[in-house]
């Protein structure tokens, strides 16, 4: 029987028919308007593939590892905000995918993860490619589902997919056993609205609390706006730039907030924590007020919290999830609920009110923040001809691509923090890269995801050989369906951000950290079909990516040949506070 979209959400009583385990859950991913899934077959899933390839709506991208399954379902849904899918088998199928689940979750985001499960008879007796998977990934998820009863299959997917996008997002696991994919039940249609007693996110703010939040900003002498992921998670982009603008004062992202104000606007002080600017690290030390925006003040942004403490500020901080407000510092006027309608909140008042802010000590703030940004913290040798600075190909690719309708995607390293730093990201959800987690090998599984949600677009990932080579397998599932990305490897024969950290903190002793037994790239991407370019010199940095650029039908391999000795500045160590920050190896 062929499934079919329109017959995925209402059945008449009288016509109930009775279906599969498997056939429910291909419906309800297609009343839940899913168009891609990406995964790889197994026994305790192969009557959910044989209901997969009887319908014709849904796409299922077979991927070479369950690792990148699961990366791929989570990059389509950090660029388009939607619930990414991924479906894998039991057992190895499962823990293969456990990095890419926790790699969603520490970031946030909205996803249906289904795995397949032994028989409900097998369960707990050491079957073949038996795992207990609702105790491994409780951890590391939003929440999980073994589906013991086929009745139950509609009203568990309705549930997943509602806790994955609403509140604070995250994945969300659906274990199903073979038989329970096999066995049938009448079927009386999906779902309309699910009703969850235990489970009631807010979403409206208090509006005391933001009418307090609104003072404190309009009173500030030296106010401040912090912003992380959770403004891209709630599509509260527009706001915020509102919001900006009509206060005119400096705003900082984290990592993960890039491109939710624009990196070229002069009100944006660049990226703020262990590798971020001195004028945004320095205006959130020495700021009176801040605001914080879906941010949850995390090592990597405040460095020591007894440093950051040392100064005396007011803190107001937006958060659908109660438990990230004064999880590490305290706040003075927290504020629970959807950063988007808190904020257009914020927005009706301040329009209300006859009150805006101090112009004088504005600018009196805005003099001290142009002082610290006299100092060219990310200056570096771009008078260089020996030898490619990594800085230099991000900052070339940006000028190339800056007009074009691109995604940028990065694995975990320096490259990803030269990334950060050099792309100005000027629209939300373009930048694709692994925050909380820091995993690698996320990179071309990203570009991937990214790809099929927007063909038309480009998608860039840049990437490292030591990071690459972790799903490097991915370049045959680029061939297979076409999603013809452009890698940007910046080759420097280390895994750098290691070596950096064993340069600065270890006196210099590189313990494992060197590659010297590196494929051959440029024969290695040829082989999977796809185009392989190498670049050694400084003067071709430029043609490459143009070529590259230009090339639209297939995938194309960029082996930039970099300074193996280039760092990250600046750059707070561990235990320093924000302010405490090196500039460069003189430094030390």
């Amino acid at each position: 029987m062929e499934i079919n979209k329109a017959d995925a959400t209402t059945t008449p009583a009288t016509e109930a028919p009775e279906l599969m385990g498997s056939e429910i859950l291909v419906r309800a991913l297609q009343a839940e308007g899913v168009n891609q899934i990406w995964g790889y077959p197994g026994g305790a899933v192969l009557y959910i593939y044989d209901a997969i390839y009887k319908q014709n709506t849904i796409q299922h991208v077979l991927v070479r590892h369950e690792q990148a399954a699961v990366h791929a379902a989570d990059g389509f849904a950090r660029a388009t905000g939607e619930v990414g899918v991924a479906l894998v088998t039991s057992g190895p199928g499962l823990t293969n995918a456990v990095t890419g689940i926790a790699t969603a979750y520490c970031d946030s985001i909205p996803m249906v993860i289904i795995s397949g499960q032994v028989g409900t008879a097998a369960i707990g007796s050491d079957a073949f490619q038996e795992c207990d998977t609702v105790g491994i990934t409780r951890p590391i998820v939003k929440h999980n589902f073994l589906v013991k009863d086929v009745r139950d299959m509609a009203d568990i997917m309705k549930k997943a997919f509602h806790i994955a996008r609403t509140g604070r997002p995250g994945p969300v696991v659906v274990d199903v056993p073979k038989d329970v994919s096999f066995n049938k039940t009448a079927y009386h249609g999906y779902p309309e609205s699910v009703t969850m007693r235990s489970y009631n996110p807010v979403r409206k703010g208090h509006g005391g609390q933001i009418r307090k939040a609104l003072q404190l900003l309009l009173n500030a002498k030296r106010p401040y706006i912090y912003t992380g992921g959770g403004v891209l998670l709630g599509n509260a982009c527009n706001e915020l730039r509102t919001l900006v603008d009509m206060l005119g004062y400096p705003v900082t992202h984290t990592l993960m907030g890039l491109g939710a104000y624009p990196a070229t606007n002069k009100k944006f002080l660049g990226m703020l924590g262990m590798h971020g600017t001195v004028e945004a690290n320095y205006a959130m030390q020495h700021c009176d007020v801040l605001l914080a925006v879906g941010a949850r003040f995390d090592d990597r942004v405040i460095g020591n919290p007894k440093h950051f403490a040392s100064v005396e500020r007011k803190i107001i901080h937006i958060d659908i999830d109660p438990s990230s407000i004064a999880k590490r510092v305290k706040v003075d006027v927290p504020i629970v609920g959807d950063v988007k309608d808190v904020l257009t909140e914020l927005i009706t008042m301040l329009k209300e009110s006859p009150q805006r802010p101090d112009a004088q000590a504005l600018g009196a703030w805005w003099d001290t923040i142009e002082g610290w940004r006299v100092k060219d913290c990310l200056a570096y040798d771009r008078a260089n001809t020996e030898v490619i600075k990594p800085q230099k190909v991000v900052e070339t690719l940006w000028n190339l691509t800056k007009d074009d309708d691109c995604y940028i995607s990065s694995d975990v390293g320096q490259h990803q923090m030269f990334a950060a730093q050099f792309y100005k990201f000027n629209e939300p959800r373009r930048w694709i890269n692994s925050g909380g987690l820091g995993t690698m090998g996320v990179g071309l599984p990203y570009a991937m995801g990214i790809k099929l949600a927007k063909p038309q677009a480009d998608s860039w990932c840049v990437t490292g050989e030591g990071s690459i080579q972790m799903n490097i397998q991915e370049l045959s599932t680029c061939q297979q369906y076409g999603t013809h990305v452009k890698v940007i490897s910046l080759n420097n024969r280390y895994l750098g951000m290691v070596r950096q950290w064993q340069e600065l903190i270890y006196q210099g002793r590189y313990s494992h950290s060197y590659m010297d037994a590196l494929p051959n790239f440029v024969k290695l991407a040829e082989a999977y079909g796809h185009v392989g370019m190498l670049i050694e010199r400084p003067e071709d940095v430029e043609g490459a990516l143009r070529e590259a650029r230009a090339i639209k039908d297939r995938t194309v391999f960029l082996d930039f040949r970099t300074d193996p000795t280039e760092n990250v500045w600046p750059m707070v160590e561990a235990g320093k506070g924000i302010t405490e920050m090196l500039l460069g190896s003189e430094e030390l």
